[in-house]
């Protein structure tokens, strides 16, 4: 006996081909690689409190808003402690409280994200001449350098990125995406 799939079994077929192909054309474009000269700013940390500007250099942030640059006041981040993998970790989130991500595919300082990439990954930028700081203190180091998303801050040479999958503060939906895609610890070297 022959069985013919319903229209209901044939659209929700058609529909999670459609999501495996934009899930395969985002990884896809992540493996852009761009990299320009270097400016380093020096490490510097902060108590102060965050002022940071939405800007529309880099590419879509979460439902709609703007890749994250922060002004040249206030601390840039900041630690949360989170679950990641159902275990409970201190990293490190903007001063919004947005998980910042590094990947680990390509050594530092190459820029990993840019152009269409940075659509699902956002750089964390800064702009002016200020060298980005940390509400609290951090074993590491940060800095920022000019790459093609334009002054990306990095943190012990890894440049930094929040990703649109997380809706709200505290999340970290990006985490082993790719296999490549990791959350950022005061750890990290």
């Amino acid at each position: 006996m022959k069985s013919t799939p319903t229209s209901s079994q044939t659209l929700a077929r058609a529909w999670f081909f459609l999501v495996a192909l934009v899930v395969l054309v985002l990884l896809a474009a992540c493996g852009s690689n761009t990299s320009t000269g270097a400016t380093t700013a020096p490490n510097a940390s902060s108590t102060t409190s965050a002022g940071s500007t939405p800007t529309s250099s880099g590419g879509r942030y979460g439902n709609g808003g703007k890749t994250p640059t922060v002004s040249s006041a206030g601390a840039l981040i900041q630690t949360a402690t989170v679950t990641v993998n159902g275990k409970s970790e201190t990293i490190l989130t903007t001063a919004q409280g947005r998980t910042l991500y590094y990947r680990t595919t390509y050594m530092p300082p190459t820029t990993v994200c840019s152009g269409g990439c940075a659509s699902a990954w956002p750089p964390l930028l800064v702009s002016g001449s200020s060298a980005p700081t940390s509400a609290t203190s951090l074993p590491g180091k940060l800095s920022a350098q000019a790459d093609a998303n334009g002054t990306q801050v990095e943190y012990n040479g890894h440049p930094l990125y929040t990703f649109s999958g997380d809706t709200a503060t505290g999340q970290t939906t990006g985490e082993g995406v790719g296999g490549i895609w990791h959350v950022v610890t005061p750890s990290l070297t």
